[in-house]
């Protein structure tokens, strides 16, 4: 009899099942609650990511549950050749926290990289005088559809799938690579507020109303992805609010409807009347499912203060993380719940792995930077709860805590 060890585990389902397109799953997930969630074995994980910005009410809020079911037991899906109730309302809601107003419309999707696909489009049609070329930025990530990768600015994401739709090009993230760009041969520029994928890279002080001004100036769209800085992330609604400017347009998703897919472009102005009927569409978008839930959570996100605690909750990590004091941590960026770390050393991936084990979930967003993300619902109890874990994992990489430094 062979002793041999052939119980068939969830890796091996997950290798010899799944498309080879991300690496190996940390671990096997089955219920969460709060800021938290378990794995198969009922190990918890104080979760910091939240599903990459998603969760914005963490997991298995009964505001979620509550549209979800009711939803569903009326009208999932009817197909874009109807509007429903809770359509219009998100329509309408979306209009006003944009700040779009009246003249303002959206669009809506299933994602993040199809509301960029969508925003692709309405800029190849902002042709007026012969424009043609759209400005991105290098290091950006717009998303992994073909537009959207066009428009990312990471050349090896880009490389397998070329040739690529044209027309864009990516430039430095500086004002004056900026004012040595945008003219009346541009159609639009493309700007996350924030670089989240990039391991939250800030953009530099003044830069996006030095872009608001040219884009203006110019008659160039100016198109914010907000897809990770939106929904009340960076202690506004919208990390623009933070510039003091509104765009042209705006794509949004992730944490919109709290883990259920949706996505949406937004337009301000003369923007607005750029796409005509047949342009384009989305057979879920829009969908009443997705439409109802999605208005449950921003009602949620706005009646219960929780932008206001992004914005606390933000200021207070940063201090506890800068108290650790520890020489692994470098940098503190970011605004609000959408926090990047840069390290010292390029052990990003060894110190996720170290939280996890010591039961934190953060993410290694390259080499040299943590990105955390976590529920927009967060106590001081939860704060408390990632500066023992976290501690733990620097300890484990051997950059524990430091004792405050003298003053001199």
């Amino acid at each position: 009899m062979s002793d041999v060890n052939t119980e068939h585990t969830w890796v091996d389902t997950f290798n010899e099942s799944l498309m080879r397109t991300m690496g190996q799953p940390l671990a096997l997930l089955t219920h969460g609650r709060g800021a938290f969630v378990w794995d198969e074995n009922e190990k918890e994980y104080l979760d910091f990511l939240a599903g990459i910005a998603v969760n914005s009410l963490g997991h298995a809020h009964p505001v979620v549950v509550e549209a979800v079911t009711r939803q569903v037991s009326t009208l999932a899906h009817v197909s874009n050749y109807f509007s429903t109730r809770p359509q219009l309302e998100l329509a309408e809601r979306l209009k006003r926290i944009t700040g779009a107003g009246p003249a303002g419309r959206a669009y809506f999707c299933n994602s993040g990289a199809e509301a960029n696909e969508a925003a692709f489009k309405l800029a190849r049609l902002n042709t007026r005088g012969g424009r043609s070329t759209i400005v991105s930025l290098k290091n950006s990530f717009h998303g992994r559809t073909m537009g959207s990768l066009a428009l990312t600015g990471k050349r090896e994401m880009q490389e397998p799938f070329e040739p690529l739709p044209g027309g864009v090009i990516h430039i430095d993230s500086t004002i004056e690579a900026l004012e040595a760009t945008i003219d009346d041969s541009v159609a639009a520029l493309f700007l996350e507020p924030i670089k989240g994928e990039a391991g939250v890279i800030d953009l530099p002080e003044g830069y996006l109303q030095r872009a608001r001004e040219l884009t203006e100036q110019h008659g160039v769209l100016l198109i914010l992805d907000e897809i990770q800085t939106g929904i009340g992330r960076t202690g506004r609604w919208f990390a623009y609010e933070l510039a003091g400017i509104k765009p042209d347009a705006v794509t949004i998703a992730k944490g919109m409807a709290g883990g259920v897919p949706i996505g949406s472009l937004v337009t301000f102005g003369w923007a607005s009347d750029l796409f005509q009927r047949g342009m384009h569409g989305s057979t879920f978008g829009g969908n009443p499912l997705a439409t109802a839930t999605a208005n449950a959570v921003l009602e949620e996100i706005e009646s219960a203060g929780l932008i206001d605690n992004a914005e606390r909750k933000g200021v207070l990590l940063r201090d506890r993380i800068a108290a650790l004091n520890s020489p692994l941590i470098d940098e503190i960026r970011g605004h609000g719940l959408l926090i990047g770390l840069g390290l010292s050393e390029p052990i990003a991936l060894k110190l996720s792995a170290a939280a996890m084990d010591a039961g934190l979930i953060i993410n290694a967003a390259n080499e040299s930077s943590i990105r955390m993300a976590p529920p927009l619902i967060i106590r001081e109890l939860e704060v408390d709860i990632f500066i023992t874990r976290f501690s733990a994992a620097l300890t484990a990489v051997g950059f524990p805590p430091q004792p405050p430094t003298p003053e001199a």
